[in-house]
C-alpha cells in the first residue's frame, strides 16, 4: 500500500511537471505541434524502454478487447484539451478542474462497473469527497480572484 501511495504521488508530480513543459512547448509551437512532439517523444521513450525491459513480450498483444486500442487516441484528446485549457484558464485552475473531473468520472465508472472494471458500491462518502474537491476549486478560484483585485488597486487607494 505504501508503495502504491508513493507511486501515485510521483505520478502526480510528473503530470504537473509534464504540464509545465507541455504549456511551454504549446506557447512556442502551437497545440497540435506540441501534442505531436509530446506524444511522439513519449512513444519513442516508452517503446525503447519496453524493448529493453520486456523484449519480445512488447509485441504480445493478443486477448485484448478491440476498444482498448483507442487508448492512444484518448491520450491525444487529453494532451490537446489540457494544453488549451491551461492557455484559457491558468495552469493550476485547469489542472484542478481536470483532477476533479477525473475523480468524478472514475467514481462513475467504478460504481457502474463500466469498461471491464469491477463494480464498486457507490457511497455517500465518495460523493461527499468529490463535492469537497469541487468546493475546494471554487474556494481556490474565488479566493484568487479576490486577491488579484486587491493587488490591482491603484497606488494610494486604501484596501
Amino acid at each position: 500500500m505504501v508503495m502504491g501511495l508513493l507511486l501515485a504521488m510521483i505520478a502526480g508530480a510528473l503530470v504537473s511537471l509534464q504540464n509545465i513543459f507541455n504549456s511551454n512547448v504549446n506557447q512556442r509551437t502551437g497545440a497540435w505541434s506540441a501534442t505531436t512532439l509530446v506524444l511522439g517523444m513519449g512513444f519513442v521513450a516508452s517503446f525503447t524502454i519496453s524493448l529493453i525491459v520486456e523484449g519480445r513480450a512488447t509485441f504480445a498483444l493478443q486477448n485484448m478487447q478491440p476498444w482498448y486500442w483507442i487508448s492512444g487516441l484518448i491520450g491525444v484528446g487529453v494532451v490537446i484539451c489540457l494544453m488549451q485549457s491551461m492557455r484559457m484558464l491558468t495552469p493550476t485552475y485547469a489542472i484542478s478542474i481536470v483532477m476533479a473531473s477525473q475523480i468524478g468520472f472514475a467514481l462513475l465508472f467504478d460504481s457502474l462497473g463500466w469498461l471491464g472494471l469491477e463494480k464498486v458500491p457507490f457511497t455517500f462518502n465518495q460523493l461527499l469527497g468529490v463535492l469537497v474537491i469541487i468546493g475546494g476549486i471554487f474556494v481556490f478560484k474565488l479566493g484568487g480572484s479576490r486577491q488579484a483585485k486587491l493587488n490591482t488597486k491603484p497606488a494610494g487607494e486604501s484596501l
